[in-house]
């Protein structure tokens, strides 16, 4: 019977929620929230012995204690998840794993393939989860399907649903090290810089736009990816996954009033920018840089999405978007607000 260590945070652990957050690593006996399932469904072959459960805050940043407390355990396999499309929660799941491929213990994640982590999960394998809690029961299923093949010593292929990089394998060719190396410094000769054994990801390199020389001479632009509507949100803005932006008006209007105002972001307890909207979007202070002269002015107008779990391509989409936007508009700086 194998032995597994179950990595989750403090929402599925049933500590608690945004409170909770900074707390952790702590290790618990047996299997605990959505592990109780995940426990079943590998039962009898396998036995999830212990959990380790993190506040999402600084799991991302405490790695080291939470897989040393995994070793402690001595599993055969560490499972984190499923983390869905949740930042925090996905960065820290693929970290976790991440760690404990790189010390030798087997392990496996669960997280959609939007989920902004899922990159740092290196070489180790993640198996794709739905989008939201709701769709636990098929993710777990999905999970245990996983964890059954890797501890019968398979390994996980596109077909078992597995997301994010491939894992590089060891395979036998018909030329020798020596010759493929002459084969590819003639194709860079020939003009093919392309020409690699190991292709590397691709990044996107963004060159930052000078700094403005005087801002007492521009418009200034206030963008947020904090969710902040208008109450009620009648335009509907997503709180997770976002597939559009709004833009809201801000002429005549000094400061933004608690109950005019409201963030739909579900990425974080929103009590407190509720409250007081100013935190999400600092008008006011920007009214008073105004007033002093500090700012030429400010644009009329505030744009807005939630950066909860939302897609690459959707937020390159609305970047870009924005910039034509601001630049038509003729402001040339922004304070963008992020959560």
């Amino acid at each position: 019977m194998a032995r597994i260590v179950h990595y989750i945070n403090q929402f599925f652990a049933g500590v608690g929620g945004e409170d909770q957050a900074g707390a952790g690593p702590v290790l618990l006996e047996g299997p605990a929230g959505p592990g109780r399932r995940l426990a079943e469904l590998v039962a009898p072959e396998h036995e999830i012995v212990a959990t380790v459960w993190c506040g999402d805050d600084v799991a991302a940043d405490k790695v080291d204690e939470i897989v040393g407390l995994v070793r402690s355990v001595d599993p055969d396999l560490v499972v984190a998840g499923p983390a869905f499309t949740s930042g925090r929660y996905g960065l820290a799941c693929a970290r976790v794993v991440a760690a404990a491929h790189s010390v030798g213990v087997a392990s496996v994640a669960s997280m959609h393939e939007d989920n902004p982590g899922l990159d740092e999960a290196g070489a180790a394998a993640v198996v794709a989860s739905g989008e939201v809690a709701r769709r636990m029961a098929p993710s777990l299923e999905r999970l245990a399907a996983g964890i059954q093949r890797l501890l019968a010593g398979e390994t996980l292929t596109a077909e078992d649903g597995r997301i994010g990089a491939a894992a590089r394998l060891t395979v036998v060719t018909d030329d020798n090290a020596a010759t493929r190396a002459v084969d590819l410094a003639l194709a860079r000769l020939g003009g093919d810089s392309a020409a690699t054994e190991i292709p590397l990801p691709r990044f996107d390199r963004v060159t930052p736009a000078a700094p403005v020389a005087d801002a007492s001479t521009v418009m200034l632009a206030l963008v947020s990816e904090g969710g902040l509507v208008v109450a009620d949100n009648p335009d509907g803005l997503e709180s997770a996954r976002a597939t559009k932006w709004l833009r809201y008006p801000l002429e005549d209007r000094d400061a933004l009033a608690a109950g005019d105002y409201m963030s739909v972001h579900g990425g974080f307890s929103t009590a407190w920018a509720n409250e007081d909207p100013h935190r999400i979007l600092p008008l006011d202070a920007a009214r008073e840089l105004e007033a002093e002269g500090a700012i030429g002015e400010l644009l009329g107008e505030y744009f807005v999405t939630t950066g909860n779990g939302t897609s690459v391509a959707n937020a390159r989409r609305f970047g870009v978007e924005w910039a034509a936007d601001l630049r038509r508009s003729g402001a040339r700086a922004a304070i963008l607000t992020a959560t």
